[in-house]
């Protein structure tokens, strides 16, 4: 077995395989970037080395960086997680030619599979059905139409390297295909290196399905079971459980058979992951996708249904061992379920977050695991992928699994740092998710329905929290010189939990930003005068500058974090179902001048291209250009119809969430401007 690890990765990946290494008593080995200089994988490892500034290309993607931190602490083997460098044949080669110890598959496998042209073909070969479609190498845009028009539409654009939905459309029409591969090859290129795209048929209700394989150096392999990964967004996967509702034990048996048949088309050694796609209404009838010669996202479902760990028999694998167990000796127990969780806003249609946690709390009960990259106080930034955790819930079945993935989700604190939880508890309430009634399609459906459950009495709770911390922060504020004087908590040693009653009254309306969306509030109880009866049953400390607040309003109890800094107050309402932020009222101070044709970045990123000048004409909805957070491609569109007055970015600057970019002029006259001459406006 080896004596030092590298592990070239970072986020919770990284944090999870240092932590096999660390319990079967290997040294670790960390790398990061600028970024990343106080990262929890970075924390966590026994050694750490860094590899350059924050962007992947001359860190995390630099192959002979990666390579002389191995040299440098003498790393017998690295091991890549996912993602980065992971499935990179010529990263495995390096690693060969430099004597250290690829803990994944073959050059060889890592070729064949990471070419999903050549994968097709193989696996077709081997009497294994594949989506219809044409997998060809270096098709070129005339090409990719001339397909899409023969198999019909819809149609999948696919990149030929990589995975996990990077540089894949969905087409419905002709119309649609050429900035649809446009957008593919950029984001291909940017993400793998390699542009090159394959078309295939779009499989109406598809039902994703994977089956785990595992082989050793001889020859030795076995399956351990199959994931539904079915609930997706954006071709991303959010939610996935093993084993799978749909499949009956004959289909069960068809789809590892098939998957362990595939293993052996590529000669594959270690962990991999063969995915399929099934349909809803046939699922006898399934297509093989691709294979990830990788650890995956979703690898702990099947560790908690097997008992397996994936990371050590890898590690085991990657040694020389064989194999300690058959096929026969593999159970499958209870049920699994992992919910990813993103930093994203689903109130703005799920853009990029980020900011300052500044106070963590994670759910600890029985059946429930959390893989996590998280640390208080610590800044989750715009530069890598969105997923900051993962929260997985086992249970004796599979009702029991989700009813503590939603407990563990409820009891999850991300306060500074908004995420997809409250949307991940909607979901999983659904009456089709919970009935296993799944499709690649469902999440999308469930968002045009609208997931806000908030009434008009949560509204209110909101305004009451607001009121106390507003409270709050004028005791703290003018308390005088007695310490003793602020009802926080605080204690000459220590601090204490505090109880006291609040009687405010707030004159006239408050505005408030609650999940994006400003609101405008009278707290009128009754038909009294705007008065509102907040009663504070407690209130501790629960990290630097945080409050949390036990508070009963209306004779309900709900629980409010508030944090003063400044003039500031944040606040995170933990309703029945999510954590909401709410904060305080705007100041006339804070107001400024807004034009009807300010183009402002919704989410903080790069800007990746630009594809205007001030004085084009364009339309409403133009895109003028491209902006980047965490690896996703943002289009900004002509807020109105007119002609471009301003580009205020350019390609590489960073800009802030509601910065102003770009501006657009009005073409359009106003008739009713009495400057305009009442005659013939026509020539006007």
């Amino acid at each position: 077995m080896f004596d030092t690890v590298l592990v070239a990765n970072r986020g919770e990946i990284a944090v999870r395989v240092i932590s096999t290494l660390r319990k079967m008593g290997i040294r670790s080995l960390a790398v990061y970037s600028d970024e990343d200089e106080g990262a929890r994988h970075v924390r966590e490892a026994d050694l750490a080395i860094r590899l350059g500034p924050s962007t992947a290309r001359e860190s995390y993607l630099n192959i002979d960086r990666v390579l002389e931190a191995a040299t440098r602490c003498a790393a017998q083997a690295v091991h890549p997680g996912y993602g980065f460098l992971s499935e990179n044949a010529d990263f495995v080669r390096a690693c060969e030619s430099a004597g250290v110890v690829f803990i994944g598959p073959s050059v060889e496998s890592v070729q064949m599979m990471g070419d999903k042209i050549r994968a097709k073909a193989a696996v077709a070969n081997a009497g294994v059905r594949v989506v219809p479609g044409r997998a060809q190498a270096g098709m070129d845009d005339d090409e990719l139409r001339q397909v899409a028009q023969e198999i019909g539409y819809p149609v999948l654009v696919k990149p030929s390297a990589g995975g996990g939905g990077k540089g894949m459309r969905l087409v419905h029409s002709p119309e649609a295909l050429a900035d649809a591969v446009v957008s593919a090859r950029r984001e291909s290129a940017a993400s793998f290196g390699d542009d090159t795209l394959f078309i295939e048929r779009y499989i109406e209700d598809p039902r994703h399905l994977e089956v785990q394989i595992l082989v050793d150096n001889f020859s030795h392999g076995v399956h351990l079971g199959e994931r539904e990964c079915s609930l997706q967004r954006r071709h991303q996967k959010v939610i996935e459980e093993a084993p799978s509702p749909l499949l009956s034990d004959q289909s069960r048996r068809d789809l590892t058979s098939a998957a362990l048949r595939v293993g052996e088309v590529a000669r594959y050694r270690g962990v991999g992951t063969v995915e399929f796609i099934v349909s809803s209404r046939r699922p006898d009838e399934f297509f093989f996708m691709e294979m990830n010669t990788r650890l995956q996202v979703e690898h702990p479902v099947t560790e908690m249904v097997t008992g397996l760990d994936l990371v050590e028999q890898q590690l085991r694998v990657a040694a020389g061992e064989e194999l300690s167990f058959s096929q026969d000796d593999v159970r499958l127990r209870g049920h699994a379920i992992e919910a990813r969780i993103y930093a994203e806003d689903p109130s703005r249609d799920f853009l990029p977050t980020g900011g300052e946690l500044l106070f963590l709390r994670e759910p600890l009960a029985e059946g429930v695991r959390v893989d996590s990259s998280l640390l208080a106080r610590g800044h989750v930034g715009t530069t890598y992928d969105p997923m900051l955790a993962k929260v997985i819930a086992h249970g004796a079945d599979r009702n029991q699994a989700l009813d503590r993935l939603d407990q563990a989700l409820g009891e999850l604190v991300t306060f500074g740092v908004v995420t997809n939880t409250s949307f991940l508890r909607a979901l999983l309430a659904n009456a089709d998710v919970r009935a296993g009634a799944l499709d690649t399609n469902l999440i999308a459906r469930f968002l045009e329905q609208g997931t806000d459950t908030r009434t008009d009495e949560d509204l209110v709770e909101c305004a009451g929290a607001f009121a106390v911390a507003h409270l709050l922060d004028r005791q703290r504020c003018s308390s005088g010189p007695s310490r003793f004087d602020v009802l926080d908590g605080w204690r000459l040693g220590e601090h204490a939990s505090t109880h006291f009653d609040v009687q405010t009254s707030l004159a006239g309306p408050i505005t408030l930003d609650i999940e994006g969306t400003w609101r405008e509030l009278r707290l009128t109880m009754g038909e009294a005068a705007p008065a509102l009866n907040v009663r504070c049953l407690e209130s501790r400390p629960v990290a630097r500058n945080v409050q949390e607040l036990v508070l009963s309003v209306s004779g309900r109890t709900f629980i409010v974090l508030v944090t003063i800094e400044g003039a500031l107050t944040w606040i995170a309402h933990r309703g029945s179902t999510s954590w909401w932020r709410v904060t305080p009222p705007r100041r006339s101070d804070e107001t400024s001048v807004v034009h009807d044709g300010d183009l402002r970045s919704p989410m903080p990123g790069v800007v990746i291209h630009v594809g205007a000048k001030p004085g084009d004409a364009v339309s409403l909805g133009d895109a003028l250009l491209v902006v980047e957070a965490m690896k996703m491609e943002y289009p900004l569109r002509a807020p109105l119809a007119g002609e471009v007055a301003e580009l205020l970015v350019r390609v590489g600057d960073q800009v802030a969430l509601d910065q102003v970019v770009a501006r657009v002029r009005s073409l359009v006259i106003d008739e009713s401007d009495p400057s305009i001459s009442t005659g013939d406006r026509s020539s006007a």
